[in-house]
């Protein structure tokens, strides 16, 4: 059975830094192009980046390139997504995808051929 776990959300300051995580068992994450969305309140879901598998190619949404940093440690089967120069308008919950069969779209989307794991989320909220 497939579990996907994000954590690493919280309060902070606006130009602050947050690092999230996302583990995920049950399958072998080498396998699959990954990737973070949020979706904040009375807002559509957006794709914020996303990472392939091997060579590990990264895609950003235009909002948030120089700024997050996705990597991934296949080993740990966690994800990772270092937000740094945060501001109020990234605050958003935060899930974890994890796309079956695809890959990444430039805009820093996962594509799912097949659809996606998806984890509960983690709040980001990011004061003014």
């Amino acid at each position: 059975q497939v579990q996907v776990v994000e954590s690493g959300g919280g309060l902070v300051q606006a130009g602050g830094s947050l690092r999230l995580s996302c583990t995920a068992s049950g399958l072998t994450l080498d396998d699959y192009a990954m990737g973070w969305f949020r979706q904040a309140p009375g807002k559509e879901r957006e794709g914020v980046s996303c990472i392939t598998r091997t060579p590990g190619s990264t895609y950003y949404a235009d909002s948030v390139k120089g700024r997050f940093t996705i990597s991934r440690d296949n080993a740990k089967k966690t994800l990772y997504l270092q937000m740094n120069t945060l501001k109020h308008e990234d605050t958003a919950m935060y899930y974890c995808a994890v796309g079956k069969g695809g890959g990444c779209s430039r805009g820093g989307t996962v594509i799912g051929v097949y659809g996606c794991y998806w984890g509960q989320g983690t709040q980001v909220t990011v004061s003014s």
